[in-house]
């Protein structure tokens, strides 16, 4: 069986074309992996940060509450009973 040159060439440059695209879109995909996990690093931390700031006001307004609370019953106090005389 005989095949031409011209042939032969366009099948090797369609290969060639193949693999040069499907390399590219591996090495594409790799960079938006790797900057996708850069964020995504970058983010966590950020996120823990504000976390821990978060979670230590809500710490302080939980004590506040709780002292706010104490002050409202020992203003309040016990129910007075009124004594009236008997007459």
């Amino acid at each position: 069986m005989f095949v031409s040159a011209e042939i032969l060439a366009i099948v090797l440059s369609a290969i060639g074309i193949v693999l040069s695209l499907g390399t590219s879109m591996f090495a594409g995909l790799a960079w938006v992996v790797r900057r996708i996990d850069s964020v995504e690093e970058k983010l966590t931390a950020r996120i823990d940060a504000v976390d821990l700031r978060l979670s230590a006001r809500i710490d302080a307004l939980a004590a506040e509450t709780t002292e706010v609370k104490i002050a409202v019953a020992r203003l309040e106090g016990p129910p007075r009973h009124l004594y009236v005389s008997g007459r």
